[in-house]
């Protein structure tokens, strides 16, 4: 996972952990997960609005 072993992956998790708390942390991962999907579908389904300014 980019080149990450699991200890750096756990490391990484107990900090933000700390930083945020177990409550935000769900929150977080809703937000990045649905940014995502959206980068997802706009790579697979381009708007013309992008490419009309190039003209």
């Amino acid at each position: 996972m980019f080149g990450l072993g699991w200890l750096e992956v756990g490391v990484i998790a107990i900090v933000a952990l700390l930083v945020f708390g177990p409550k935000k942390i769900p929150e977080l991962g809703s937000a990045l997960g649905k940014t995502l999907k959206g980068f997802k579908q706009e790579i697979k389904n381009p708007d013309d609005e992008t490419n009309s300014h190039s003209e």
